[in-house]
């Protein structure tokens, strides 16, 4: 099977045009004719994964490996220490970054991984209903999400409206009218804004939030002829 006639089933699942301006999801290495013996999809490509894939094989990851322009290829540096291995093993790159966010991913973490009622989606965001008190919704989504500690904001004891993006959003929270914004990457200040405007906040991590990518992914590529492997990245961070 060609890398091109994945591309399409990856395009009617979350199509690229959808991708913001400053993305940069697309086709980022091979070409569109290369024949694939496997497809590999990860969060992030990793050493991990380029070392143990087979070659010949294709990545679909959620966060493009290339995102500012590259001034130097230093084979001792990342990402082009990867970009090296990659081409040495006839790797071919796909990334699916916001176009993915917006078309499967919240809405695949609040519906099929915190099992909630979702009541609307727009862009980014995921709107959801809960009959919670703060603690609960909290303890409810450490449970989910497999966390130990949660950093929060509490303004509210009962929440009933949430809405939830994940990865990084804490900047699309301008007057959503819910009682909980749920997201991960919450900067100080955002926090502080937040807690003054009277809305809680729950950090679910970049990583937690978005690790479910590949198990969001794999069903749309369930027709394809090719073995589809989900990577089991590791969390770069280490809480102590």
């Amino acid at each position: 099977m060609k890398t091109g006639e994945i591309y399409e089933i990856l395009n009617a699942a979350a199509p690229f045009c959808d991708a913001e301006a400053w993305d940069n999801s697309r086709l980022m290495l091979g070409n569109l004719d290369d024949e694939i013996s496997k497809i590999y999809l990860s969060l992030d490509v990793t050493s991990e994964l380029v070392r143990e894939a087979e070659a010949g094989s294709l990545f679909v990851v959620h966060h493009p490996l290339i995102f500012s322009p590259l001034k130097s290829l230093d084979p001792r540096l990342y990402p082009a220490n990867l970009i090296y291995e990659m081409i040495r093993k006839n790797i071919s790159l796909i990334a699916m970054h916001t176009n993915f966010d917006k078309h499967v991913l919240n809405g695949f973490v609040a519906r099929e991984i915190l099992k909630f009622e979702i009541t609307g989606e727009r862009e980014f965001l995921v709107f959801m209903r809960a009959d919670l008190s703060f603690e609960q919704l909290c303890a409810q989504i450490k449970r989910k999400l497999g966390i130990e500690h949660l950093r929060a904001v509490k303004t509210k004891n009962f929440i009933q409206n949430i809405a939830l993006c994940t990865g990084s959003g804490s900047e699309l929270n301008q007057s959503l009218g819910v009682d909980c914004f749920i997201t991960g990457d919450i900067k100080y200040h955002a926090a502080l804004q937040n807690l003054e405007n009277g809305v809680s906040l729950i950090d679910i991590n970049h990583f937690e939030s978005e690790r479910y990518f590949g198990r969001a992914l794999a069903p749309f590529l369930q027709k394809s002829e090719i073995e589809v492997i989900i990577s089991e990245q590791k969390n770069p961070f280490t809480y102590y």
